[in-house]
């Protein structure tokens, strides 16, 4: 029985600070590409307007990951 819990105890704190890594390396990840896409759409060349455009391919799927981190950042809190 103890060794049952501590198991699942041990399973379930794991997975955690895995989808905790997840969250933090996707937040950083956009964080960079929106950057990017700003210093990139502020110069005149037009290969680098070409790829600032290109880069709301990554920006958008990542900016919807971190609206559900912070939904349920604060569902987490208001519970």
């Amino acid at each position: 029985m103890v060794s049952t819990v501590t198991v699942s105890t041990i399973t379930t704190i794991a997975v955690s600070s895995v989808a905790v890594g997840i969250g933090i390396f996707a937040t950083l990840l956009l964080i960079g590409f929106l950057t990017t896409k700003e210093v990139l759409g502020a110069s005149s060349g037009n290969t680098q307007k070409l790829l600032a455009r290109s880069l709301i391919i990554s920006i958008v799927p990542l900016a919807i990951g971190f609206a559900a981190i912070v939904a349920f950042k604060v569902a987490e809190i208001l519970a």
